[in-house]
């Protein structure tokens, strides 16, 4: 059994497919011009330091236009009771032809593919919920089947895969590994984490002081990590990079309570998954890189005193797989 811990980094590669229904792409033309400018920058931060990656990437990203896109629709959409979800209802809506830089990512895609360590993985086709009302099994097998197809074109193999907004449904485990998916990002155990679509306001209250106070352990041990001929492996989240704050106490504990996390699971030989959005840095770029490079070189001193290691979320499921086959 390996004995060392690990850094897993998975990043949910959205565009504006992941907000649409929350933010309005008017109001946030530099927010997103900000972010396809960081990706380039990370890449190169992670590159240098040899930082590995998962980039859950939003199938419809894969497109290079709109009539690409039009020509990719799925025989099958979902049905969610509201409407106002759906990628297909939004775009088919209105006119984003001045505005396809937001919708549409190949070049930035083959530039994480073709770059060291990084992992192309899925959020699924559409941004699909898997808890929302009305939708079904056959709709989500049909927009797997699309973003794994997209991504063949790009030579591109799809391994992993991040439920979006957290959505993870169990019954549609099985539907990911019948395509290929061998690992999936979970939720973490805490008890706010139970419901990812809660509105509770305890529950918020909970994820927001979680970043910033000691609400217990977030790493465990690689050998809690199954694999299953039916099921992918399921490799909880630890912790969600909150974007940077205006307040610089709350920043600063935020930071510190990754730094002080990354070197618990280092000492224990444990793994810790840290996930964001590229477009959190969309906001504040340049701080949002200072804290990444602070997060990066506490990564490398604990690299250098515990052998700590990274990996992106295939790399990981590969130890486990080759850990298990050991044990037979």
């Amino acid at each position: 059994m390996n004995k060392n811990g690990f850094l897993v980094i998975s990043l949910d590669f959205e565009l504006i497919w992941g907000v649409f229904d929350v933010v309005s792409l008017q109001e946030k033309t530099v927010y997103f011009r900000n972010t396809l400018d960081v990706v380039p920058k990370i890449l190169s931060l992670f590159d240098r330091n040899d930082i590995h990656c998962t980039w859950a990437t939003v199938g419809m990203l894969f497109n290079k236009h709109w009539e690409d896109w039009k020509g990719n629709v799925p025989p099958s959409v979902p049905s969610y009771k509201n409407s106002k979800l759906s990628a297909y209802d939004y775009a088919l809506s209105r006119d984003f032809i001045l505005e396809s830089e937001f919708f549409f990512a190949p070049n930035l895609i083959a530039k994480i593919r073709d770059c060291g360590g990084q992992e192309i993985g899925t959020h699924t086709y559409s941004h699909y919920y898997c808890l929302e009302d009305f939708q079904n099994e056959d709709q989500f097998e049909k927009d797997l089947d699309t973003a794994i197809s997209l991504a063949k074109r790009s030579g591109v193999e799809l391994k992993s895969l991040v439920f979006p907004r957290n959505q993870l449904k169990a019954s549609y485990l099985k539907i990911c590994k019948a395509k290929g998916i061998l690992n999936v990002r979970s939720n973490p155990s805490d008890w706010y984490w139970a419901d990812p679509t809660s509105e509770s306001i305890l529950v918020k209250l909970a994820r927001s002081g979680d970043a910033y106070l000691n609400f217990g352990k977030k790493s465990y041990p690689l050998e809690d990590l199954k694999t299953s001929e039916a099921l992918p492996i399921q490799q909880p989240a630890s912790r969600f990079l909150r974007p940077v704050e205006t307040k610089t106490f709350l920043r600063k504990a935020k930071i510190g309570r990754i730094k002080e996390e990354m070197t618990l699971a280092a000492k224990k030989d444990e793994v810790y998954h840290l996930w964001w959005h590229p477009h959190n840095f969309g906001s504040y770029p340049e701080q949002s890189l200072w804290d990444l490079q602070d997060i990066v070189g506490h990564y490398k001193r604990l690299r250098l005193e515990y052998g700590f290691q990274s990996r992106n979320m295939a790399g990981l499921g590969d130890l486990v797989i080759n850990n298990d086959q050991s044990l037979l």
